[in-house]
């Protein structure tokens, strides 16, 4: 490891990023210096500038892919190297929102049942049924998992902890896999490398192909699940702050993209064009009845009648 990679990982860690962060940041600096084959503090401005357009024209990489790498080089000039001159121009593109995928409940059933491993049933039951990130899911270890009071203890985003449910058909697929495996450490999911725990990729593979073999059309990878979760969650009348609290979002608007995408939220709500045909409706029958319709007062007639009121009194 070089002096310059080794003080960017320390610089990350003493703020607190994640050990996901750190290593992509990292991995997308080395990018930037082999690109010209030079050390990230022999090049500057020009060469930031040069190497972040060729991302957009020359990779057409999108929106939330780029601004991967500018966060990588601005936190590498701006504390690393203690250039913060050399990226202040660099800002993040705007990134298009799109509505998540979500798994209808039959769907997710299908899922599970194309899914030949007890391991990747486990993982995929603890995306959906306790709506962890899918890197929480994977470095899921044992001393989080309450089975007394059915929970399970997060540590998340930020290093910041909260509380989830545990479902029963999810202790029932863990307690499965334990038998099957009986993993050694901490961790429920270890991976093939020694302190390592299985990777995303490797569960969006198994989430893939149970996909095709279920024939759902719709495109399944591991954060799906977790959209999946909150969605039916709103659906089942969860108070949008409970599920704002189990998923770990700090801010409510995070959660509310949920409600949006609710069918049943959607479904229940009443346009104002049907509104329009009721109270037509209630005016036709007020008539056949021989009753006039009833009519909203005007202000003029009601400041008449409380000045009459006021000088009768």
């Amino acid at each position: 490891m070089t002096t310059l990679r080794k003080k960017m990982m320390e610089d990350l860690r003493l703020r607190g990023r994640a050990a996901s962060t750190c290593e992509s940041y990292v991995s997308r600096c080395a990018a930037f210096a082999r690109h010209f084959g030079r050390s990230p503090a022999e090049m500057g401005k020009q060469e930031v500038r040069e190497f972040l357009l060729g991302l957009l024209e020359d990779r057409k990489l999108k929106p939330a892919t780029y601004n991967v790498y500018a966060a990588a080089l601005k936190f590498l000039y701006t504390h690393t190297l203690e250039r913060p001159e050399e990226v202040a121009w660099v800002v993040p593109l705007k990134v298009r929102t799109d509505v998540p995928t979500i798994l209808s409940g039959s769907e997710v059933e299908r899922l599970l049942e194309a899914l030949a491993s007890p391991r990747m049933r486990a993982i995929t039951l603890a995306a959906y049924g306790a709506g962890l990130r899918i890197s929480e899911a994977c470095n899921l270890r044992f001393e989080q998992v309450d089975r007394e009071r059915m929970v399970i203890r997060v540590r998340g985003k930020g290093d910041k902890e909260r509380y989830t449910v545990l479902p029963q058909r999810l202790l029932e697929a863990l307690e499965e896999h334990w038998r099957r495996e009986r993993p050694r450490g901490p961790h429920f999911f270890p991976g093939a490398k020694r302190g390592k725990v299985v990777s995303r990729d490797a569960v969006a593979k198994a989430l893939a192909a149970a996909a095709r073999e279920a024939k759902i059309r719709k495109q399944v990878n591991p954060h799906a699940l977790r959209h999946s979760f909150a969605t039916h969650a709103i659906e089942a009348g969860t108070d949008i702050r409970v599920v704002q609290v189990l998923l770990g979002h700090a801010s409510i608007r995070t959660t509310m993209r949920y409600v949006q995408v609710s069918k049943e939220q959607v479904s229940r709500t009443k346009s104002p064009a049907d509104q329009l045909r009721q109270t037509k409706k209630k005016q036709a029958k007020a008539t056949k009845r021989g009753k006039p319709p009833v009519k909203t007062r005007s202000p003029r007639s009601t400041a008449g009648k409380a000045s009459r009121l006021k000088r009768a009194s």
